[in-house]
């Protein structure tokens, strides 16, 4: 029996929910063949940030590696999937108990946020579940290099100089967003996530799916 593969990325079109002040998505028609033209050829609009994507240690820190100089291993290997259930926040004590075992270098926070997928947001949400900063904290001191979580930002909107970003980007924890975990059952997969490869990019839009191994 084949592995089966789960697609846990956004899909990307104008309905989908984008980051207040982030540029929006559109998707316009450039050629067609049913005006004669000789093949079909789309204009695409969005910003590095759209729906599932990576964050790279430039996107707050100037200097740091950028998206094309990711190590790309880092971003396909094993991963677990850790379900915190009704959690409103996820902070160091929530992940102490959410049962990720020692070895963890890849963690995906599966949380209440992926049932908003099932039905497309139009409009930004008033809460969504983040983590805190003590649980950012918790990701470095356990050596995970790869942090992925359900919802556009790993970081509460309201949170005065994005002490999570820097915590994590700083240490080289690479963050991966906007995932769809709302049919993933917790445990272990194979995790492989592909942003493209923009020069100096802060960002990149990626396509990531699991693996049941």
């Amino acid at each position: 029996m084949s592995p089966r593969t789960i697609d846990v990325s956004l899909p990307v079109g104008p309905g989908l929910l984008t980051w207040p002040g982030d540029p929006g998505i559109s998707v316009t028609p450039s050629a067609r063949l049913s005006k004669g033209d000789p093949s079909n050829v789309s204009h695409l609009e969005l910003g590095t940030h759209t729906g599932t994507h990576v964050d790279p240690p430039y996107h707050f820190i100037d200097g740091a590696a950028t998206i094309d100089k990711l190590d790309l291993e880092l971003l396909s290997g094993d991963a677990f999937v850790a379900d915190l259930g009704d959690a409103r926040m996820v902070g160091a004590a929530e992940l102490s108990n959410a049962g990720i075992p020692e070895d963890c270098e890849r963690l995906l926070l599966k949380t209440t946020n992926s049932e908003m997928w099932r039905d497309m947001p139009r409009s930004f949400p008033n809460h969504y579940v983040a983590l805190t900063e003590d649980g950012a904290q918790w990701v470095v001191k356990r050596r995970i290099r790869v942090l992925g979580i359900d919802f556009l930002s790993v970081e509460a909107a309201d949170s005065p100089g994005n002490p999570v970003h820097k915590t994590l980007l700083k240490d080289a924890v690479i963050i991966v967003e906007g995932l769809n975990l709302a049919d993933v059952a917790p445990g272990r997969y194979r995790f492989v996530c592909l942003p493209l490869r923009i020069e100096g990019g802060d960002g990149a839009p990626a396509r990531a799916v699991l693996i049941e191994e």
